[in-house]
């Protein structure tokens, strides 16, 4: 039976550790700013499923106790800090922490060495060109595997202006994109 209920002691220990942790979650988020939960890179993403697993530990059982889950919240949020003042000081440290963007699709066609490398199948390929209501696989300027392991789909429709190679800076396989004429 102690699987489904509880006393009201234990009830209220939630509580009172959900309510703290939610405080200093917010505390320590607008310290950090909006970075602490975007999805930038890899390593941001971890820290983001490490908060979480330290707030879950910390509501739901007396051990760690309280203060320790608030010091390492407070931890992860430096480290956080730490990894993204060094990335943007540093081109080594940069390229240790991140991936690389990678050029998956160019010119309405599938870059399948590219896309092993990635890891990306063509379903999911597929997949986001249809979220980005591509149509005809003509349309499609490229696609790029991104850092965060998200697919960015860059296309236009009839008329549109063609892609500018400047957004593909830094990307892999960059020099297999050709910008296309204007059709009308």
């Amino acid at each position: 039976m102690e699987w489904i209920v509880s006393s009201p002691r234990p009830l209220m220990m939630v509580i009172i550790t959900a309510a703290a942790m939610y405080l200093s979650l917010i505390v320590m988020t607008r310290l950090a700013g909006v970075r602490s939960f975007s999805k930038m890179s890899g390593f941001d993403f971890a820290v983001t499923v490490s908060i979480g697993s330290v707030l879950a530990s910390v509501i739901l059982a007396p051990d760690p106790p309280l203060v320790q889950g608030i010091v390492a919240l407070a931890a992860l949020f430096v480290l956080q800090m730490g990894v993204a003042t060094l990335r943007v000081h540093s081109d080594l440290f940069e390229g240790s922490t991140n991936n690389k963007p990678r050029l998956i699709m160019a010119n309405g066609e599938m870059l399948r060495d590219q896309m092993a490398k990635a890891k990306i199948t063509e379903n999911d390929l597929l997949g986001k060109l249809r979220e980005a209501n591509v149509l005809d696989f003509s349309q499609v300027d490229a696609a790029v595997a991104e850092t965060t392991g998200d697919i960015s789909v860059l296309h236009r429709q009839r008329g549109d202006a063609p892609l500018a190679a400047s957004l593909l800076k830094g990307v892999l396989a960059a020099d297999r994109y050709h910008p296309r004429p204007v059709v009308n």
